[in-house]
Protein backbone atom coordinates (compact mmCIF):
# COMPACT_ATOMS: atom_id res chain seq x y z
CA UNK A 1 0.00 0.00 0.00
CA UNK A 2 1.49 3.29 -0.70
CA UNK A 3 2.03 5.37 2.49
CA UNK A 4 0.09 8.26 1.17
CA UNK A 5 -2.97 5.82 0.55
CA UNK A 6 -5.50 6.24 3.32
CA UNK A 7 -6.53 2.95 4.24
CA UNK A 8 -10.17 3.99 5.62
CA UNK A 9 -12.13 5.55 3.05
CA UNK A 10 -13.95 8.85 4.25
CA UNK A 11 -17.75 8.89 4.35
CA UNK A 12 -18.12 11.55 2.94
CA UNK A 13 -16.62 9.77 -0.53
CA UNK A 14 -19.43 10.59 -3.13
CA UNK A 15 -22.33 7.53 -2.97
CA UNK A 16 -22.77 5.17 -6.16
CA UNK A 17 -25.42 6.30 -8.87
CA UNK A 18 -28.25 4.89 -9.68
CA UNK A 19 -29.68 0.95 -10.13
CA UNK A 20 -27.16 -1.19 -11.34
CA UNK A 21 -27.97 -4.28 -13.48
CA UNK A 22 -29.83 -7.48 -11.09
CA UNK A 23 -27.87 -10.87 -10.71
CA UNK A 24 -29.86 -12.76 -8.62
CA UNK A 25 -26.86 -13.98 -6.87
CA UNK A 26 -26.43 -13.49 -3.02
CA UNK A 27 -23.32 -11.55 -1.40
CA UNK A 28 -21.42 -12.74 0.63
CA UNK A 29 -18.68 -10.10 2.20
CA UNK A 30 -19.02 -7.78 -0.63
CA UNK A 31 -18.58 -10.11 -3.09
CA UNK A 32 -21.00 -11.51 -5.83
CA UNK A 33 -21.86 -15.74 -5.17
CA UNK A 34 -24.41 -17.62 -7.66
CA UNK A 35 -26.95 -20.18 -5.73
CA UNK A 36 -27.11 -23.33 -6.76
CA UNK A 37 -30.88 -24.24 -6.24
CA UNK A 38 -33.37 -24.53 -8.91
CA UNK A 39 -33.86 -21.28 -10.86
CA UNK A 40 -36.98 -18.84 -9.89
CA UNK A 41 -38.17 -15.73 -10.45
CA UNK A 42 -39.23 -12.52 -8.88
CA UNK A 43 -43.07 -12.05 -9.62
CA UNK A 44 -44.89 -9.15 -10.51
CA UNK A 45 -48.03 -8.40 -7.80
CA UNK A 46 -50.49 -7.15 -10.00
CA UNK A 47 -50.09 -10.03 -13.26
CA UNK A 48 -48.29 -13.10 -11.27
CA UNK A 49 -45.85 -12.84 -14.18
CA UNK A 50 -42.71 -13.77 -13.85
CA UNK A 51 -39.27 -11.56 -14.32
CA UNK A 52 -36.03 -10.32 -13.68
CA UNK A 53 -33.07 -12.44 -13.25
CA UNK A 54 -33.23 -15.58 -12.04
CA UNK A 55 -32.56 -16.34 -8.19
CA UNK A 56 -31.31 -19.26 -7.22
CA UNK A 57 -31.14 -20.46 -3.35
CA UNK A 58 -27.39 -20.17 -1.56
CA UNK A 59 -26.07 -23.47 -0.83
CA UNK A 60 -25.54 -25.03 3.02
CA UNK A 61 -21.83 -24.01 2.43
CA UNK A 62 -22.48 -20.44 1.33
CA UNK A 63 -25.05 -19.81 4.86
CA UNK A 64 -21.88 -21.45 6.78
CA UNK A 65 -19.61 -19.14 4.69
CA UNK A 66 -21.67 -16.20 5.56
CA UNK A 67 -21.31 -16.90 8.71
CA UNK A 68 -18.09 -17.65 9.16
CA UNK A 69 -16.98 -14.42 7.64
CA UNK A 70 -19.33 -12.53 9.87
CA UNK A 71 -17.49 -14.01 12.63
CA UNK A 72 -14.18 -13.18 11.56
CA UNK A 73 -14.80 -9.09 11.29
CA UNK A 74 -17.11 -9.35 14.47
CA UNK A 75 -14.14 -8.04 16.56
CA UNK A 76 -12.94 -5.82 14.45
CA UNK A 77 -16.16 -3.97 13.46
CA UNK A 78 -16.77 -3.70 17.39
CA UNK A 79 -13.81 -1.94 17.88
CA UNK A 80 -14.47 0.34 15.30
CA UNK A 81 -14.37 4.04 17.05
CA UNK A 82 -18.11 5.43 17.49
CA UNK A 83 -17.80 7.96 14.68
CA UNK A 84 -16.24 5.09 12.10
CA UNK A 85 -19.73 3.24 12.94
CA UNK A 86 -21.92 6.24 12.67
CA UNK A 87 -20.70 7.13 9.58
CA UNK A 88 -21.24 3.94 7.97
CA UNK A 89 -24.58 3.85 9.04
CA UNK A 90 -24.50 7.68 7.05
CA UNK A 91 -23.29 6.11 4.29
CA UNK A 92 -26.00 3.34 3.93
CA UNK A 93 -28.33 6.51 4.10
CA UNK A 94 -26.66 8.05 1.36
CA UNK A 95 -25.89 5.07 -0.88
CA UNK A 96 -29.77 4.25 -0.82
CA UNK A 97 -30.70 7.16 -2.08
CA UNK A 98 -28.69 7.26 -4.77
CA UNK A 99 -30.52 4.43 -6.26
CA UNK A 100 -33.58 6.76 -7.28
CA UNK A 101 -36.60 6.25 -8.13
CA UNK A 102 -36.03 3.00 -10.07
CA UNK A 103 -35.69 1.26 -6.78
CA UNK A 104 -39.24 2.71 -6.07
CA UNK A 105 -40.16 0.88 -9.60
CA UNK A 106 -38.73 -1.88 -8.77
CA UNK A 107 -40.19 -2.05 -5.28
CA UNK A 108 -43.66 -1.09 -6.93
CA UNK A 109 -43.37 -3.96 -9.09
CA UNK A 110 -42.57 -6.16 -7.44
CA UNK A 111 -44.56 -5.73 -4.28
CA UNK A 112 -47.80 -3.95 -5.89
CA UNK A 113 -47.45 -1.12 -3.30
CA UNK A 114 -47.57 2.61 -5.08
CA UNK A 115 -44.32 4.31 -5.93
CA UNK A 116 -45.33 7.12 -3.03
CA UNK A 117 -45.88 5.03 -0.20
CA UNK A 118 -42.90 3.50 -1.29
CA UNK A 119 -41.17 6.60 -1.49
CA UNK A 120 -42.03 7.40 2.00
CA UNK A 121 -40.61 4.24 3.65
CA UNK A 122 -37.53 4.92 1.79
CA UNK A 123 -37.69 8.04 3.65
CA UNK A 124 -37.84 5.90 7.05
CA UNK A 125 -35.33 3.72 5.87
CA UNK A 126 -32.78 6.43 5.95
CA UNK A 127 -34.04 8.23 8.78
CA UNK A 128 -33.37 5.19 10.90
CA UNK A 129 -30.51 4.57 9.98
CA UNK A 130 -29.09 8.30 10.58
CA UNK A 131 -31.07 8.08 13.85
CA UNK A 132 -28.91 4.76 14.59
CA UNK A 133 -26.03 6.98 13.80
CA UNK A 134 -26.26 10.19 16.28
CA UNK A 135 -27.38 7.02 18.77
CA UNK A 136 -23.65 5.65 18.40
CA UNK A 137 -22.32 9.08 18.38
CA UNK A 138 -24.00 9.89 21.68
CA UNK A 139 -22.21 6.87 23.24
CA UNK A 140 -25.90 6.50 25.21
CA UNK A 141 -26.28 2.87 23.73
CA UNK A 142 -23.91 1.05 25.46
CA UNK A 143 -25.29 2.18 28.73
CA UNK A 144 -21.88 2.69 30.79
CA UNK A 145 -22.65 2.84 34.92
CA UNK A 146 -19.72 3.93 36.93
CA UNK A 147 -20.48 2.89 40.27
CA UNK A 148 -19.08 1.69 43.88
CA UNK A 149 -20.79 -1.05 45.95
CA UNK A 150 -21.68 -1.24 49.56
CA UNK A 151 -18.11 -2.05 50.58
CA UNK A 152 -16.70 0.97 48.03
CA UNK A 153 -15.74 -2.13 45.36
CA UNK A 154 -14.95 0.18 41.86
CA UNK A 155 -18.04 -1.59 40.02
CA UNK A 156 -18.03 -0.38 36.29
CA UNK A 157 -20.41 -1.51 33.72
CA UNK A 158 -21.12 -0.75 29.89
CA UNK A 159 -23.02 -3.29 27.43
CA UNK A 160 -21.10 -5.31 24.51
CA UNK A 161 -22.19 -6.97 21.03
CA UNK A 162 -23.52 -10.04 21.33
CA UNK A 163 -21.66 -11.19 17.91
CA UNK A 164 -23.35 -11.71 14.34
CA UNK A 165 -27.24 -11.34 13.88
CA UNK A 166 -29.06 -13.08 11.42
CA UNK A 167 -31.84 -10.89 9.63
CA UNK A 168 -34.96 -11.77 7.92
CA UNK A 169 -36.66 -9.44 5.91
CA UNK A 170 -40.50 -8.23 6.13
CA UNK A 171 -42.74 -9.06 2.90
CA UNK A 172 -44.82 -6.22 4.11
CA UNK A 173 -42.60 -3.55 3.78
CA UNK A 174 -39.38 -4.24 1.53
CA UNK A 175 -37.23 -1.31 2.53
CA UNK A 176 -38.49 -0.29 6.52
CA UNK A 177 -38.02 -3.43 7.19
CA UNK A 178 -36.16 -5.67 4.78
CA UNK A 179 -32.30 -5.49 3.97
CA UNK A 180 -31.26 -2.09 5.54
CA UNK A 181 -34.35 -1.93 7.50
CA UNK A 182 -34.71 -1.38 11.72
CA UNK A 183 -33.64 -5.05 12.72
CA UNK A 184 -30.07 -4.37 10.28
CA UNK A 185 -30.13 -0.64 11.53
CA UNK A 186 -30.31 -1.18 14.85
CA UNK A 187 -27.76 -4.48 14.70
CA UNK A 188 -25.06 -2.22 13.14
CA UNK A 189 -25.59 0.62 15.23
CA UNK A 190 -24.59 -1.81 18.32
CA UNK A 191 -21.84 -3.42 16.87
CA UNK A 192 -22.87 -6.81 15.36
CA UNK A 193 -22.52 -8.05 11.76
CA UNK A 194 -25.79 -8.74 10.10
CA UNK A 195 -26.30 -12.07 7.56
CA UNK A 196 -29.49 -11.09 5.75
CA UNK A 197 -32.15 -13.37 4.55
CA UNK A 198 -33.83 -11.79 1.63
CA UNK A 199 -37.76 -11.99 1.51
CA UNK A 200 -38.63 -13.89 -2.01
CA UNK A 201 -41.68 -11.58 -2.63
CA UNK A 202 -39.61 -8.79 -3.81
CA UNK A 203 -35.76 -10.62 -4.10
CA UNK A 204 -34.70 -7.51 -6.54
CA UNK A 205 -35.28 -4.78 -4.08
CA UNK A 206 -33.44 -7.10 -1.60
CA UNK A 207 -30.67 -7.12 -4.11
CA UNK A 208 -30.46 -3.43 -4.77
CA UNK A 209 -30.41 -2.41 -0.79
CA UNK A 210 -27.77 -5.43 0.29
CA UNK A 211 -25.61 -3.66 -2.98
CA UNK A 212 -26.32 0.01 -1.53
CA UNK A 213 -25.16 -1.40 1.56
CA UNK A 214 -22.16 -3.34 0.73
CA UNK A 215 -21.09 -0.21 -1.12
CA UNK A 216 -21.06 1.63 2.00
CA UNK A 217 -18.96 -0.54 3.86
CA UNK A 218 -16.40 -0.03 0.84
CA UNK A 219 -16.68 3.31 1.09
CA UNK A 220 -16.07 3.80 4.93
CA UNK A 221 -13.62 0.97 4.82
CA UNK A 222 -15.76 -0.86 7.34
CA UNK A 223 -14.82 -4.74 7.39
CA UNK A 224 -16.59 -6.73 4.11
CA UNK A 225 -17.80 -9.05 6.75
CA UNK A 226 -19.80 -6.93 8.33
CA UNK A 227 -22.73 -7.32 5.85
CA UNK A 228 -23.87 -10.44 3.84
CA UNK A 229 -27.06 -11.41 1.74
CA UNK A 230 -28.42 -14.66 1.08
CA UNK A 231 -30.74 -15.39 -1.27
CA UNK A 232 -33.74 -17.91 -0.22
CA UNK A 233 -37.11 -19.16 -1.20
CA UNK A 234 -37.69 -22.06 1.24
CA UNK A 235 -37.38 -22.49 4.59
CA UNK A 236 -33.76 -24.49 3.78
CA UNK A 237 -31.64 -21.13 3.95
CA UNK A 238 -32.95 -19.38 7.09
CA UNK A 239 -33.15 -22.13 9.15
CA UNK A 240 -29.53 -22.94 8.02
CA UNK A 241 -28.92 -19.68 9.30
CA UNK A 242 -30.49 -19.73 12.41
CA UNK A 243 -28.47 -22.59 12.96
CA UNK A 244 -25.41 -21.69 12.37
CA UNK A 245 -23.21 -21.57 15.81
CA UNK A 246 -21.42 -18.64 14.70
CA UNK A 247 -24.66 -16.77 14.99
CA UNK A 248 -25.69 -15.28 17.94
CA UNK A 249 -29.04 -13.88 17.60
CA UNK A 250 -32.12 -13.14 14.78
CA UNK A 251 -34.87 -10.13 14.53
CA UNK A 252 -37.55 -11.67 12.80
CA UNK A 253 -40.71 -9.90 11.02
CA UNK A 254 -43.37 -12.04 9.52
CA UNK A 255 -46.06 -14.89 10.15
CA UNK A 256 -46.76 -16.43 13.58
CA UNK A 257 -46.00 -19.61 11.57
CA UNK A 258 -42.62 -18.58 10.35
CA UNK A 259 -41.68 -16.67 13.49
CA UNK A 260 -42.27 -19.95 15.71
CA UNK A 261 -40.58 -21.96 13.17
CA UNK A 262 -37.51 -19.90 14.01
CA UNK A 263 -38.19 -19.75 17.75
CA UNK A 264 -37.80 -23.32 17.58
CA UNK A 265 -34.92 -23.45 15.99
CA UNK A 266 -32.95 -21.05 18.07
CA UNK A 267 -33.68 -22.85 21.05
CA UNK A 268 -33.00 -26.68 19.74
CA UNK A 269 -29.38 -25.33 19.30
CA UNK A 270 -26.42 -26.58 21.45
CA UNK A 271 -26.24 -23.01 22.48
CA UNK A 272 -29.74 -21.09 22.37
CA UNK A 273 -29.87 -17.82 21.16
CA UNK A 274 -32.44 -15.63 21.15
CA UNK A 275 -35.22 -14.75 18.50
CA UNK A 276 -36.10 -11.56 18.59
CA UNK A 277 -39.93 -12.36 16.24
CA UNK A 278 -42.19 -9.88 15.59
CA UNK A 279 -45.27 -12.22 14.54
CA UNK A 280 -49.12 -11.01 14.11
CA UNK A 281 -51.81 -9.29 15.79
CA UNK A 282 -55.21 -8.01 15.61
CA UNK A 283 -54.73 -4.43 16.90
CA UNK A 284 -57.49 -4.64 19.14
CA UNK A 285 -59.91 -0.67 18.81
CA UNK A 286 -62.28 0.09 21.38
CA UNK A 287 -64.93 2.75 20.97
CA UNK A 288 -66.28 4.10 24.16
CA UNK A 289 -69.55 5.80 23.85
CA UNK A 290 -67.89 9.46 23.87
CA UNK A 291 -66.11 8.78 20.44
CA UNK A 292 -69.16 8.05 18.74
CA UNK A 293 -71.09 11.48 18.75
CA UNK A 294 -69.44 11.99 15.32
CA UNK A 295 -69.61 8.49 13.39
CA UNK A 296 -68.71 9.84 10.40
CA UNK A 297 -65.89 11.44 11.02
CA UNK A 298 -64.73 8.18 12.96
CA UNK A 299 -65.45 6.02 10.21
CA UNK A 300 -63.56 7.47 7.59
CA UNK A 301 -60.38 7.62 10.25
CA UNK A 302 -61.32 3.73 10.84
CA UNK A 303 -61.86 2.86 7.24
CA UNK A 304 -58.53 4.85 5.90
CA UNK A 305 -55.87 2.88 8.78
CA UNK A 306 -57.94 -0.55 8.20
CA UNK A 307 -57.69 -0.05 4.39
CA UNK A 308 -54.21 1.87 4.17
CA UNK A 309 -51.53 -0.55 2.29
CA UNK A 310 -54.14 -2.77 1.47
CA UNK A 311 -54.24 -3.32 5.17
CA UNK A 312 -51.33 -5.50 5.33
CA UNK A 313 -49.59 -3.77 8.03
CA UNK A 314 -48.80 -5.46 11.72
CA UNK A 315 -50.76 -2.47 13.43
CA UNK A 316 -53.44 -2.94 11.31
CA UNK A 317 -56.81 -2.50 13.34
CA UNK A 318 -57.98 -6.14 12.75
CA UNK A 319 -60.68 -5.96 15.21
CA UNK A 320 -62.92 -2.82 16.23
CA UNK A 321 -64.84 -3.55 19.99
CA UNK A 322 -67.88 -1.37 19.70
CA UNK A 323 -70.50 -0.58 22.10
CA UNK A 324 -73.90 -2.09 21.24
CA UNK A 325 -77.06 0.52 20.77
CA UNK A 326 -78.41 3.17 18.07
CA UNK A 327 -74.85 5.20 18.33
CA UNK A 328 -73.20 1.71 17.94
CA UNK A 329 -75.49 0.95 15.10
CA UNK A 330 -74.95 4.56 13.13
CA UNK A 331 -70.99 4.07 13.35
CA UNK A 332 -71.61 0.94 11.48
CA UNK A 333 -73.69 2.55 9.05
CA UNK A 334 -71.16 4.78 8.54
CA UNK A 335 -68.75 2.48 8.23
CA UNK A 336 -70.63 0.99 5.56
CA UNK A 337 -71.09 4.16 3.57
CA UNK A 338 -67.37 5.15 3.58
CA UNK A 339 -66.02 1.58 2.92
CA UNK A 340 -68.27 1.52 -0.57
CA UNK A 341 -66.53 4.09 -1.86
CA UNK A 342 -62.71 2.28 -1.28
CA UNK A 343 -61.16 0.21 -4.09
CA UNK A 344 -58.80 -2.43 -2.90
CA UNK A 345 -55.55 -2.84 -3.92
CA UNK A 346 -53.44 -5.07 -5.36
CA UNK A 347 -51.79 -7.38 -2.39
CA UNK A 348 -48.26 -8.42 -2.04
CA UNK A 349 -48.17 -11.45 -3.54
CA UNK A 350 -50.74 -13.58 -5.26
CA UNK A 351 -50.73 -16.34 -2.08
CA UNK A 352 -51.28 -13.31 0.29
CA UNK A 353 -54.57 -12.68 -1.61
CA UNK A 354 -55.65 -16.28 -1.69
CA UNK A 355 -55.18 -16.15 2.00
CA UNK A 356 -57.23 -13.03 2.73
CA UNK A 357 -60.26 -14.07 0.36
CA UNK A 358 -60.36 -17.42 2.67
CA UNK A 359 -60.05 -15.61 5.55
CA UNK A 360 -63.07 -13.16 4.97
CA UNK A 361 -64.81 -16.47 4.21
CA UNK A 362 -64.18 -18.27 7.60
CA UNK A 363 -64.85 -15.48 9.41
CA UNK A 364 -68.47 -15.30 6.97
CA UNK A 365 -69.13 -18.80 7.54
CA UNK A 366 -69.41 -19.05 11.80
CA UNK A 367 -73.11 -18.39 12.85
CA UNK A 368 -73.82 -15.21 13.78
CA UNK A 369 -71.27 -13.02 11.80
CA UNK A 370 -72.58 -11.13 9.13
CA UNK A 371 -71.24 -8.48 6.49
CA UNK A 372 -71.16 -5.17 7.48
CA UNK A 373 -69.51 -3.29 4.80
CA UNK A 374 -67.74 -3.86 1.90
CA UNK A 375 -65.58 -2.10 -0.71
CA UNK A 376 -65.12 -2.46 -4.72
CA UNK A 377 -62.58 -4.82 -5.85
CA UNK A 378 -59.89 -3.31 -7.33
CA UNK A 379 -58.55 -4.35 -10.84
CA UNK A 380 -56.93 -7.40 -12.19
CA UNK A 381 -57.12 -10.68 -10.00
CA UNK A 382 -55.34 -9.88 -6.79
CA UNK A 383 -56.94 -6.63 -5.47
CA UNK A 384 -59.41 -7.85 -3.48
CA UNK A 385 -62.88 -5.87 -1.55
CA UNK A 386 -61.93 -4.51 1.64
CA UNK A 387 -64.61 -5.95 3.99
CA UNK A 388 -65.73 -5.15 7.44
CA UNK A 389 -67.93 -7.85 9.37
CA UNK A 390 -70.06 -8.13 12.85
CA UNK A 391 -70.85 -10.23 15.70
CA UNK A 392 -71.44 -10.30 19.07
CA UNK A 393 -69.75 -10.59 22.00
CA UNK A 394 -70.80 -13.61 23.07
CA UNK A 395 -70.21 -15.31 19.08
CA UNK A 396 -66.87 -13.66 19.15
CA UNK A 397 -65.91 -16.38 22.58
CA UNK A 398 -67.42 -18.93 21.28
CA UNK A 399 -65.29 -19.59 18.13
CA UNK A 400 -62.20 -19.50 17.83
CA UNK A 401 -62.15 -19.27 14.11
CA UNK A 402 -63.10 -15.64 14.59
CA UNK A 403 -59.56 -14.83 17.16
CA UNK A 404 -56.98 -15.20 14.78
CA UNK A 405 -55.38 -12.37 12.00
CA UNK A 406 -56.45 -12.34 8.13
CA UNK A 407 -53.83 -10.30 6.59
CA UNK A 408 -55.16 -7.71 4.66
CA UNK A 409 -58.00 -4.99 4.41
CA UNK A 410 -60.38 -7.02 6.56
CA UNK A 411 -61.82 -6.08 10.32
CA UNK A 412 -63.95 -7.54 12.13
CA UNK A 413 -66.19 -5.51 14.87
CA UNK A 414 -67.94 -7.32 17.85
CA UNK A 415 -70.51 -5.28 19.81
CA UNK A 416 -70.31 -5.39 23.79
CA UNK A 417 -72.84 -4.25 26.41
CA UNK A 418 -71.54 -2.34 29.71
CA UNK A 419 -67.89 -2.72 31.20
CA UNK A 420 -67.43 -5.71 32.49
CA UNK A 421 -68.26 -7.72 29.60
CA UNK A 422 -65.62 -5.33 27.36
CA UNK A 423 -63.52 -6.09 29.94
CA UNK A 424 -64.24 -10.19 29.40
CA UNK A 425 -63.56 -9.51 25.64
CA UNK A 426 -60.14 -8.04 26.44
CA UNK A 427 -58.67 -10.41 29.06
CA UNK A 428 -59.22 -13.16 26.50
CA UNK A 429 -57.33 -11.97 24.05
CA UNK A 430 -53.37 -12.72 23.18
CA UNK A 431 -50.76 -10.53 23.41
CA UNK A 432 -51.44 -7.70 20.83
CA UNK A 433 -48.83 -5.01 19.25
CA UNK A 434 -50.89 -2.00 20.09
CA UNK A 435 -53.89 -1.44 21.85
CA UNK A 436 -56.46 1.95 20.99
CA UNK A 437 -58.67 3.48 22.89
CA UNK A 438 -61.26 6.10 21.61
CA UNK A 439 -63.77 8.23 23.71
CA UNK A 440 -64.07 11.92 25.40
CA UNK A 441 -63.82 12.78 29.07
CA UNK A 442 -66.78 11.64 30.07
CA UNK A 443 -65.17 8.30 29.87
CA UNK A 444 -62.39 8.64 31.73
CA UNK A 445 -63.74 6.14 34.30
CA UNK A 446 -64.08 3.63 32.01
CA UNK A 447 -60.95 4.40 30.32
CA UNK A 448 -59.24 4.01 33.46
CA UNK A 449 -60.53 0.36 34.33
CA UNK A 450 -59.60 -0.23 31.01
CA UNK A 451 -56.41 0.82 31.53
CA UNK A 452 -54.21 -1.62 33.24
CA UNK A 453 -55.99 -4.70 31.49
CA UNK A 454 -54.17 -3.02 28.10
CA UNK A 455 -51.16 -2.41 29.46
CA UNK A 456 -50.66 -5.70 29.95
CA UNK A 457 -52.09 -6.87 26.63
CA UNK A 458 -50.12 -4.74 24.16
CA UNK A 459 -46.47 -2.81 23.59
CA UNK A 460 -48.19 0.38 22.46
CA UNK A 461 -51.25 2.23 23.89
CA UNK A 462 -52.96 4.61 21.96
CA UNK A 463 -55.76 7.45 22.45
CA UNK A 464 -57.57 8.93 19.87
CA UNK A 465 -55.62 7.58 17.07
CA UNK A 466 -55.37 4.53 14.84
CA UNK A 467 -52.58 2.20 14.74
CA UNK A 468 -50.87 2.26 11.35
CA UNK A 469 -48.30 4.57 11.56
CA UNK A 470 -45.69 3.73 13.76
CA UNK A 471 -43.31 6.41 14.27
CA UNK A 472 -39.83 6.12 14.23
CA UNK A 473 -38.42 7.80 17.46
CA UNK A 474 -36.48 7.47 21.00
CA UNK A 475 -39.63 6.71 22.89
CA UNK A 476 -41.71 4.12 20.35
CA UNK A 477 -41.99 0.82 21.72
CA UNK A 478 -43.10 -1.57 18.24
CA UNK A 479 -43.93 -4.97 20.28
CA UNK A 480 -45.50 -6.70 22.56
CA UNK A 481 -46.78 -9.76 24.85
CA UNK A 482 -46.50 -12.96 23.19
CA UNK A 483 -47.70 -14.24 20.66
CA UNK A 484 -47.26 -10.43 19.26
CA UNK A 485 -43.74 -11.00 19.62
CA UNK A 486 -41.50 -13.54 21.22
CA UNK A 487 -39.70 -11.06 22.71
CA UNK A 488 -42.14 -8.85 25.27
CA UNK A 489 -39.59 -6.74 26.87
CA UNK A 490 -38.24 -5.11 23.23
CA UNK A 491 -38.74 -3.29 20.42
CA UNK A 492 -38.21 -3.66 16.67
CA UNK A 493 -38.60 0.73 16.03
CA UNK A 494 -37.25 3.07 17.84
CA UNK A 495 -34.04 3.62 19.61
CA UNK A 496 -34.48 1.27 22.54
CA UNK A 497 -34.15 -1.57 19.61
CA UNK A 498 -30.52 -1.84 20.08
CA UNK A 499 -30.57 -3.68 23.05
CA UNK A 500 -31.80 -6.66 21.61
CA UNK A 501 -28.30 -7.35 20.14
CA UNK A 502 -26.28 -5.84 23.36
CA UNK A 503 -25.50 -7.49 26.37
CA UNK A 504 -24.48 -6.06 30.04
CA UNK A 505 -20.68 -7.08 31.29
CA UNK A 506 -19.44 -5.44 34.64
CA UNK A 507 -15.72 -4.46 35.22
CA UNK A 508 -14.93 -4.74 38.99
CA UNK A 509 -11.78 -3.68 40.39
CA UNK A 510 -9.79 -2.71 36.68
CA UNK A 511 -7.18 -0.11 36.82
CA UNK A 512 -7.73 2.91 34.64
CA UNK A 513 -5.55 1.81 31.56
CA UNK A 514 -6.96 -1.43 30.90
CA UNK A 515 -10.71 0.00 31.09
CA UNK A 516 -12.75 0.60 28.06
CA UNK A 517 -12.49 4.20 26.98
CA UNK A 518 -15.72 5.11 28.10
CA UNK A 519 -15.71 3.43 31.63
CA UNK A 520 -11.88 5.27 32.44
CA UNK A 521 -12.19 7.65 35.29
CA UNK A 522 -11.13 10.44 32.52
CA UNK A 523 -13.74 9.79 29.99
CA UNK A 524 -16.58 10.03 33.02
CA UNK A 525 -15.20 13.00 34.27
CA UNK A 526 -15.07 14.96 30.82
Amino acid sequence: MNPTENPHPSADAHPSAGLAPLTGHSLLAGREVPGTGAPWHAVAAATGEPFGPPYRDASPEQVAGAARLAAADARAFRALPPERRAGFLDACAEEIEALGDALLELAARETGLTPSRLAGERGRTCGQLRLFADLVRSGTALGARIDSGPSGTDVRLRRVPLGPVAVFGAGNFPLAFSVAGGDTASALAAGCPVVVKAHPAHPGTGEAVARAVTAAAARTGVPAGVFSLLVGRGHEVGLALVGDPRIAAVGFTGSRTGGLALVAAGQARAVPIPVHAEMSAVNPVIMLDGALAEPDRAAEGYVASLTNGAGQFCTNPGLLLLPAGPAGDAFLAAVARTLKAVEGQVMLTPDITRAYTEGVRRWAAVPGVREAARGTAGPGPYAPAPAVLTCDATTYAAHEDLTGEVFGAAGLVVRWSGTEELLRLLEGLEGQLTATLHGTGADRTTALKLLPVLEELAGRVLWGGWPTGVEVCHAMVHGGPWPATSSPATTSVGTLAVERWLRPVCYQSFPDALLPDELRTRAAAG
